[in-house]
């Protein structure tokens, strides 16, 4: 079956989720604790991270969770703050963090589109972060469709994003990859009767992907390849 359009996950897809999030989830766990190092710790081990490695747990809610989820978790922790003042600076923070691509994104994009590939977001982030993370990467205007957790069509590991994107860009879900770095992303993927990428940028190993993948690559850059050798396109 021809693949004539992909939809990837973003953060641990496109790009790496260790170097981008790590830095970011020591930075906001010290403001949300007034730069108090020790119950900086403690919050993040609420929500899986480890302070002083700047590291996440293959299990941590922030893999996969949508940014209300994890603000619902960390606010009982958390003195004198809503928990929509929470989300709001979540995702105000969010915006800003630098991203780091898990391969060169524009030469990809572009052989993608350039063979006729149409081209999709959908992530448990918010929708303006995520619009705003591909603006700074310099590779927004390669993507026919961005879907946020608050987009309007659910999230992972609902379906709903994946056929959204599906019905804008005119595709058969049938010939339509997804692209993924967790389990959620996968099965939203088979959810939506998709062909399922699996890929090791996030934190899951391919062993606990596998159960849920069509295939598991090192990273998004060995698509193209894959695409041609499997006879999926012409690239």
């Amino acid at each position: 079956m021809p693949i004539d359009a992909i939809v990837f996950d973003k953060d641990g897809t496109l790009f790496d989720f260790a170097n981008t999030w790590g830095a970011f989830g020591r930075s906001m766990l010290l403001r949300l604790s007034n730069r108090d190092e020790t119950r900086a710790a403690e919050l993040g081990k609420v929500i899986g991270f480890d302070f002083q490695q700047q590291r996440y747990a293959e299990d941590s809610i922030v893999i996969a969770a949508t940014v209300d989820e994890i603000a619902e978790v960390l606010v009982p922790h958390i003195e004198g703050m809503l928990l929509g003042e929470l989300i709001e600076l979540m995702n105000a923070e969010a915006a800003t963090i630098p991203q780091a691509p898990a391969t060169p994104l524009g030469p990809l994009l572009e052989r993608l589109q350039n063979s006729g590939i149409k081209l999709g977001i959908a992530t448990n982030d918010s929708e303006h972060p995520a619009l705003q993370h591909l603006e700074s990467a310099g590779v927004r205007q390669h993507f026919d469709f961005v879907a946020g957790y608050d987009s309007g069509h659910g999230f992972k590991p609902g379906p709903g994003q994946l056929l959204a994107f599906a019905t804008h860009v005119g595709v058969d879900p049938a010939r339509i990859a997804m692209v993924g770095d967790s389990l959620h992303d996968l099965q939203a993927g088979r959810a939506a009767g998709m062909t399922t990428i699996g890929v090791l940028t996030g934190l899951a190993p391919a062993g606990a992907l596998a159960p849920m993948a069509d295939v598991v690559l090192p990273d998004i850059g060995h698509i193209p390849d894959w695409l041609v050798e499997n006879q999926h396109a012409k690239l």
